[in-house]
């Protein structure tokens, strides 16, 4: 990687108004200055809550896959577990626990952080916390919020390898979080 003084490229809001408001979901339109002094209006920016996401392994390492319904692009697909940060929640590690047993009926005997990442930082105000479970064990049934409808499946290394390659993972931080997850786990190839 070069090591070289690299300018200031940040800009200047000088101001904002929120245009929506929701739970989950608020948007605001900036007024921002470049550096330079160009004005950049409008430019709007999605706030959401923070999100955590988890590439989760059975006991006997199988992966825990969720299919489901996705209204906005009209699809149901295979995605990991995961969902939005609660205000209850002490901890972004007591958030994912919280949504991989609601979600999957899972508890896990490990979690590994391995880093976060962004949907879209050019318009998108939040991160998605992505973690490693492993040691899963099924102890409940599923708890879902009552918008969701989620089938539960298990997946060997080989299949969840197949589906990137074959590029039938269309959540994109998923896909991210899966290649975090097999590096970490020494499955992928450089």
């Amino acid at each position: 990687m070069q090591n070289f003084d690299m300018k200031d490229l940040s800009w200047k809001t000088l101001s904002s108004e929120y245009l929506f408001k929701d739970t989950w979901f608020t948007l605001r339109k900036d007024t921002c200055q470049t550096r330079d002094g160009k004005i950049i209006t409008p430019y709007y920016v999605y706030e959401f809550p923070t999100w955590v996401t988890a590439v989760a392994l059975t006991e006997d390492g199988k992966f825990i896959f969720e299919r489901q319904y996705r209204h906005a692009l009209g699809l149901t697909n295979y995605e990991i577990p995961g969902g939005c940060v609660d205000d209850t929640d002490p901890s972004l590690e007591a958030a994912i626990e919280r949504e991989l047993l609601e979600e999957t009926g899972y508890r896990f005997g490990k979690l590994e952080y391995l880093g976060k990442t962004s949907s879209n930082p050019s318009t998108n105000t939040n991160w998605m916390h992505i973690y490693l479970a492993t040691g899963g064990k099924l102890v409940q049934e599923q708890e879902l919020d009552h918008n969701e409808e989620i089938e539960v499946y298990l997946f060997t290394m080989e299949e969840v390898r197949q589906f990137l390659r074959e590029n039938k993972i269309i959540q994109s931080m998923h896909v991210t979080a899966l290649f975090y997850a097999l590096d970490r786990l020494g499955a992928l190839k450089y």
